[in-house]
């Protein structure tokens, strides 16, 4: 299985430590240096910038070698979700793991499977390798917005 994430699931799954989450499902997981570069940012958390500059061996990091079409430039996306999508569809991945609407629109518009940092969240949970409940507020403590609401639903339908 080949899966390629952007920055905003990777920011977040570190910053509320579910981040281990990820090779349990996927294996190896690949992100384009721009989102490296994004993760590293000074603006990006501390515990993010910490866990990037030392990548655990599950993470690749590669540059896309296809070149943008019209379509994709148009799409005015950051230099993240742009090389996870080139990415995605150069090595034909199995999923792209991205938050971004405009991002996913594009991802869909190309027939690239994706899911969100809740989805990940919930696949987890599945596989009992966290409490759903648990991460999904500490998810709503950082800037991610997800309401009460949903949260509550997701955890009712997780506990059938």
């Amino acid at each position: 299985m080949i899966v390629v994430a952007d920055t905003s699931p990777i920011n977040y799954l570190v910053s509320i430590d579910e981040i281990g989450v990820l090779p349990a499902l996927y294996g190896r997981v690949i992100i384009p240096q721009a989102v490296r570069d994004e993760l590293s940012r000074d603006r990006a958390p501390e515990a993010v910038r910490r866990w990037i500059a030392s990548p655990p061996a599950w993470l690749e990091i590669r540059r896309p070698s296809l070149e943008p079409d019209a379509e994709l430039i148009a799409a005015e996306l950051d230099a993240g979700e742009f090389d996870a999508i080139l990415l995605a569809q150069e090595l034909g991945a199995s999923e792209l793991i991205l938050d971004d609407m405009d991002g996913r629109k594009e991802a869909e518009r190309r027939h690239i499977h994706f899911v969100g940092t809740i989805g990940v969240l919930q696949a987890a949970a599945k596989r009992r390798l966290l409490n759903l409940k648990d991460s999904l507020m500490r998810l709503r403590a950082t800037n991610f917005y997800i309401a009460q609401e949903l949260i509550d639903r997701l955890v009712a339908e997780a506990e059938r």
